[in-house]
């Protein structure tokens, strides 16, 4: 895996563990490779649809690295890749299990997300300092 230069993460902008991984990974991705777009907005509509899934019932976390797509627990190790340092040894523990296998666990996780950790009534507001990162 490498790092993924200047991509972009879909993620679920009402989900409070999804915005908990975006707080994190602003927070440690030091040299600004990912850029964010909740799956609520324009640009992360349009991203699920070109990439083939369902914006009306996203189940998936996405990656997009310019023409190519990463879903899932696939996505999540590379990201944690491209942070580097101490970050890689997860990515690497995810991958040794198979993606069969770890991609049915997130999924499962995934559609109990609101239940098990809440849900916002509102998307995640960037700060000044933060707001050139998000999308549309």
């Amino acid at each position: 895996m490498s790092g993924e230069a200047n991509a972009t993460i879909v993620f679920d902008g009402l989900c409070v563990l999804c915005n908990g991984w975006v707080r994190f990974l602003l927070r440690h991705d030091r040299h600004g490779r990912y850029r964010f777009a909740a799956m609520q907005g324009e640009s992360g509509r349009a991203l699920l649809a070109a990439h083939g899934l369902d914006p009306d019932d996203p189940v998936s976390f996405l990656l997009v690295n310019g023409t190519r797509a990463f879903t899932d627990t696939e996505a999540i190790g590379r990201v944690l890749w491209g942070l580097g340092g101490v970050w890689a040894v997860p990515a690497a523990v995810i991958a040794i299990f198979p993606r069969a296998l770890r991609d049915r666990l997130y999924r499962w996780a995934a559609r109990n997300r609101y239940r098990w950790f809440g849900r916002h009534d509102i998307c995640m507001v960037p700060s000044p300092a933060q707001a050139a990162r998000f999308l549309p």
